[in-house]
């Protein structure tokens, strides 16, 4: 759930971890007191009750005082609050220091809603400060999403297309503002619709390539320098059946997106994209907590030309984990289609130690320069896949938080570790 996986990167847990229930206000209601529709469950294979870092804890050092933790406290109207302090290592940021914060809460008949907040340093002196949140009311009837970030950040860009290589980058050096918030209701069992506004406003940007300053990139003008502002109103339609958006067991997530880029809002083009993000998730027997995970997240440009930082590209999902086995801004394009599937499953049996197999393709659309210096978008005529495995060490049962470290090889010769908080989707 954390936007630092910056494609190739290696995180270590460094310690300084506050687990535990937070007293808030408890339900008024006796119907909170009832498990949840979509309640946590803490019973692994065999029955036998799971177990996280906290658990290994209090029983390698049972003097020290450490409250219990249970999914019976998130019914009592409490909360469960993280704070890690980490370092890692990123192809795109080289050393980093972090801190994140992560609180998740459950209301009555509702899902589980989280906050998670993280404040990096890289040895590439870049830093980046990010919030995400998806609030549930009671009973489900409304879900507010957050996405709010402000950055420093230099990095790496390839060009457009698949035909690009590593060896031929260009740096590009700005700062970034995110603010993307919508409101959805529910209108069906599971299935909400809303509307939002989005953000991207890139400015101070600087784009050199062997040590000279260029103000195109594969042909493309639009936000290679100076500033770039995309801003717009969203119309949302999502269907979530998923008990929890941490570490889902099962159940369907597809979220579509459409966005209006307005000159009247100050967005330097008018142009429309279209986000279709699909998640599936199957559960692969009923004693058993193994998961098969099924992923699709498609971006297209629908009209008009956007600026090139907000064109699609590997690991600029929500929580930059698309495309494990590449780095971060490797394929870039003006329309990006993108599919995984990884098998979970249980390495201890009771759930403390697990494991991950991935595989994922992706491609974006090729362009051609036309006389009057625009771009038509062409077809998708290349496609790159990558393999690999992970670990996953179990850091919350009730939230079902693990700490992930992953390994993937990409077909164009890119390859490297990955580290995230939570599940990658």
């Amino acid at each position: 759930m954390l936007q630092v996986n910056r494609k190739g990167s290696l995180g270590l847990l460094l310690g300084g971890l506050l687990s535990g229930p937070v007293s808030a206000q408890a339900p008024d209601t006796a119907a909170a007191m009832a498990p949840p529709r979509h309640s946590v469950q803490l019973v692994g294979v065999g029955r036998r009750p799971q177990q996280d870092v906290v658990d290994l804890y209090r029983t390698l050092f049972p003097k020290t005082h450490m409250a219990a933790h249970d999914s019976a406290a998130l019914g009592q109207g409490r909360k469960f609050v993280w704070v890690i302090p980490a370092i890692g290592y990123t192809q795109q940021t080289r050393l980093l220091a972090q801190l994140t914060g992560n609180v998740a809460f459950q209301r009555a008949g509702a899902n589980m809603s989280t906050l998670v907040s993280a404040l990096s340093y890289t040895q590439n002196k870049q830093i980046i400060l990010t919030a995400t949140s998806s609030i549930w009311n009671p009973g489900n009837r409304f879900n507010w999403v957050g996405d709010w970030r402000v950055m420093h950040y230099p990095q790496s860009t390839y060009g457009l297309g698949m035909h690009t290589s590593l060896d031929r980058a260009v740096l590009m050096d700005y700062n970034y503002l995110r603010v993307y918030q919508s409101g959805l209701r529910n209108i069906s069992k599971d299935l909400y619709a809303g509307l939002g506004y989005q953000l991207d406003y890139h400015w101070d940007i600087v784009s050199r390539s062997d040590g000279q300053e260029v103000d195109r990139i594969s042909y493309y003008q639009d936000g290679v320098r100076g500033e770039s502002v995309s801003s717009g109103p969203t119309m949302s339609l999502l269907y979530d059946s998923r008990g929890n958006s941490i570490n889902p067991l099962g159940g369907t997530y597809v979220n579509t997106v459409l966005r209006f880029n307005s000159q009247w809002l100050g967005s330097d083009n008018n142009y429309q994209t279209l986000l279709v993000d699909a998640r599936h998730y199957i559960k692969l027997a009923p004693t058993s907590q193994d998961v098969l995970a099924l992923w699709s997240y498609n971006a297209l440009t629908l009209h008009g030309n956007p600026p090139f930082l907000d064109l699609p590209s590997t690991g600029w999902d929500t929580y930059s984990n698309m495309g494990r086995g590449f780095i971060q801004g490797r394929f870039r394009g003006k329309n990006l289609l993108y599919a995984e599937a990884e098998y979970r499953f249980g390495i201890t049996r009771n759930r403390l130690l697990g494991g991950v197999v991935f595989g994922n393709a992706q491609t974006v659309s090729e362009n051609s320069p036309l006389a009057s210096g625009t771009l038509l978008t062409a077809r998708f005529d290349k496609v790159v896949p990558a393999i690999g495995a992970g670990l996953r060490l179990n850091l919350n049962k009730v939230s079902r938080t693990n700490l992930s470290v992953d390994y993937g090889i990409g077909a164009d010769g890119s390859r490297g570790l990955a580290f995230n908080l939570g599940e990658v989707f």
